[in-house]
């Protein structure tokens, strides 16, 4: 049994992978480390291109596109280490020899299930990598940069495979805050995301992001918000996303939310089948913890002496 597994989800992205294998080949080469990367039914080679050039990868396969979540609750059974660390497929560390710091501070905080990556967001590396925040406990982790105490995850239903894409991290955040465990934002591991946020506004995914975005947060509120909540939160969520986009003529972003509610009124029946509702009191105790941290930047040190 291995202490550390490296999980990927990838479709049709055999160079980002390669890439990112590339940068953390110093930590496939370890004996208590294991890879594991899940394809979601690629058309470029990516399955045989991993048999080829890294054959002590352990690969799965969906033959048919079953989505970024259903691939993340294969690859989380399919392990046995003790921590799991979840990355895109465009994403690297920056930080040299995580993996200890990963297990020191798990040792020293037992209430902490999962353990969210400070994160840079651009295609070229930051100049500077130092920062004066300090670990503590948030709402929520980054899909693509967080690492679980295995055994924790064992303790709550696994992702929602039908949300398909979005929604999965705040899913696992609420069972767990249920259950008395905890997430916490580290810092000390930063990590380059390989992607330009003003470009991705432009790619051809960009209304489907939207869509299956707005729809898991809505579907989150009837799985766990107290009943009497629910319609001024979805009124007010509607609200910004139409003053947001429709007011402004966007017009892909206008059918997105069209197209999110009805997933919403579609699966209905669902959402109250599977509801696990916060107290008024767990409600109003989550939501004063500090946010879920997604985005840094070196500037951000600035407002912070």
């Amino acid at each position: 049994m291995k202490k550390f597994a490296l999980l990927f989800t990838t479709k049709n992205r055999k160079e980002d992978l390669d890439f990112t294998l590339k940068k953390i080949g110093y930590l496939l080469e370890r004996p208590d480390v294991e890879c594991l990367v899940c394809d979601d039914a690629s058309e470029d080679g990516t399955t045989d291109f991993l048999a080829q050039q890294y054959p002590n990868i352990q690969r799965l396969r969906n033959e048919t596109t079953q989505g970024l979540i259903y691939s993340r609750n294969r690859l989380m059974a399919a392990t046995q280490a003790e921590y799991a660390i979840s990355l895109d497929d465009d994403l690297h560390f920056i930080t040299q020899n995580p993996l200890e710091k990963i297990e020191t501070y798990f040792q020293n905080h037992p209430e902490c299930s999962v353990l969210s990556f400070r994160i840079f967001w651009a295609k070229y590396e930051p100049d500077s990598t130092e920062t004066k925040q300090q670990p503590h406990r948030v709402k929520s982790f980054a899909g693509g940069a967080h690492v679980w105490r295995v055994s924790d995850w064992h303790k709550i239903p696994p992702y929602p495979e039908w949300f398909f894409f979005y929604g999965e991290e705040d899913f696992a955040s609420y069972h767990l805050y249920k259950i008395n465990k905890q997430v916490h934002y580290f810092p000390e591991i930063l990590v380059n995301h390989r992607v330009d946020l003003l470009a991705r506004k432009k790619n051809a995914d960009y209304q489907v992001r939207i869509r299956r975005s707005l729809r898991s947060g809505w579907y989150l509120y009837f799985l766990f918000y107290p009943k009497r909540i629910i319609p001024n939160r979805l009124a007010y969520t509607f609200w910004v996303q139409f003053s947001k986009r429709t007011l402004k003529g966007d017009w892909k972003a206008t059918l997105a939310i069209f197209q999110a509610l009805s997933d919403v009124i579609r699966n209905f029946g669902k959402l109250m089948k599977h509801s696990n509702r916060f107290s008024r009191e767990e409600y109003r105790n989550y939501f004063n913890l500090p946010e879920t941290k997604l985005y840094w930047k070196p500037s951000d040190e600035n407002h912070e002496k």
